[in-house]
Parts: C-alpha cells; sequence; structure tokens
C-alpha cells in the first residue's frame, strides 16, 4: 500500500508582498487595537504612528514638518466673548455748545481685565436747523470722553437745514471686570443754532467684549 504524505504548504513574511494583498482587501477588522480618540498619522521617518487622544475642547494643530501633529489648547486671543447692543429712538435737540447725552448707552461687564471692547455707533440720522453751526459728537466710557465721533454737518452750505448719518468704530481697552457703560454726547459748535439727533430713527451702540 502505497503511502500519501500530505504537506502543508507555509506562507512566510517575505511572500506577502504589497502587489498580492489585494485593494480594499485589509478591513477595519483586521486593524490591531487602539484608543479611542487617536489618530493615526506619520513619524519623521515615515512609519504610521498613533497621535495621542487629546482633551475636550482641544483643536489638532500641525508642529511642523518631521513632527506629528499634536492636540492642544486653541489659542484665546481674538475671540469674541460676548456681545452687548443698545438701541434709542428718541429725538434729542440742542443749542448748547456744550455736550448732553444723546441718550445711546449701553452697559458691558468684560469677563477678564485684559479684555478690549469693540465700540460700534450708529447715529442714523442727524441734522442741524441753521446754517452757521456744526455738530460736535464725542463717545464717552463712563464719563471719560474716549473718541471723537466726528465734526458732523460742518458750516460748509447756505442750506438752513442738513441731515447725514455719524457714524464710528474704537477699539476700547477698559482694563476693569466692573461693568462699564459706553455712551455717546452732542453739542452745537455755534451754541445759538440748533442741532438734533435720533430725529425718529433708531441709533445703535454695539459693545464687543474680545478676549486678550
Amino acid at each position: 500500500m502505497a503511502i500519501i504524505k500530505v504537506i502543508t504548504p507555509s506562507v512566510t513574511d517575505a511572500n506577502i508582498t504589497t502587489a498580492k494583498v489585494t485593494d480594499n482587501a485589509i478591513t477595519l477588522a483586521k486593524m490591531a487595537s487602539g484608543t479611542d480618540g487617536n489618530i493615526i498619522s506619520y513619524d519623521a521617518s515615515g512609519n504610521p504612528v498613533a497621535i495621542a487622544t487629546g482633551n475636550n475642547g482641544q483643536i489638532l494643530t500641525s508642529t511642523g514638518a518631521g513632527s506629528p501633529p499634536a492636540f492642544e489648547t486653541a489659542a484665546a486671543g481674538g475671540k469674541v466673548l460676548q456681545v452687548i447692543q443698545g438701541t434709542a429712538t428718541s429725538t434729542v435737540s440742542s443749542s448748547a455748545n456744550t455736550f448732553i447725552d444723546t441718550g445711546l448707552s449701553a452697559a458691558i461687564t468684560p469677563s477678564a481685565s485684559n479684555s478690549k471692547v469693540l465700540v460700534l455707533v450708529a447715529h442714523g440720522d442727524v441734522d442741524k436747523r441753521s446754517s452757521d453751526t456744526s455738530m460736535g459728537i464725542n463717545l464717552l466710557r463712563g464719563s471719560t470722553d474716549i473718541y471723537v465721533l466726528g465734526n458732523a454737518l460742518n458750516n460748509t452750505g447756505s442750506s438752513i437745514e442738513q441731515r447725514c448719518s455719524a457714524s464710528g468704530v474704537f477699539l476700547d481697552s477698559p482694563n476693569t471686570t466692573n461693568a462699564t457703560t459706553y455712551k455717546t454726547q452732542f453739542k452745537s459748535a455755534s451754541g445759538s443754532a440748533d442741532v438734533r439727533v435720533g430725529n425718529g430713527s433708531t441709533m445703535t451702540i454695539t459693545l464687543m467684549e474680545i478676549g486678550a
């Protein structure tokens, strides 16, 4: 009787080449287990490497050529932390050469003392009732003038009544975490002719806290 010997072929690592692996043949189930949240990248030698899972809220950033990326805390600077807006619709007039409130104001409490406050002001219509005057408009933090919004309606024409819009943008550094009020004031340059703000339009002042 003849004896048949069955030889089981063996496959060596050297026999498994890239060309012999069918595209899409390696499934996720065949990959080695890893840590939840890790991301696969490559190291400086071109070898696969797992990027360690970051903390909640961190972002993946580049660490430069030859170095795998990493999860890092996002920079805080430049973020808008809060937005406050105030409005006013009343018409306010004056013929005095001293500043009075326009009625437009808003208060903000910065979350950090090194935050900045971006102030955006839109007065809508402002007008003068005489050709021999102009209007001064200032922005104040509390009782302190911090910005001259403009000398609107300059005395250059002969028209009895002139209208325009008066707006401005100013980046302030209040250096406080206390509630801070911003408002606008106006005056008549001549001290005798009427000037008005509001005039039936909605005036707005928007305060944006910008993180340092």
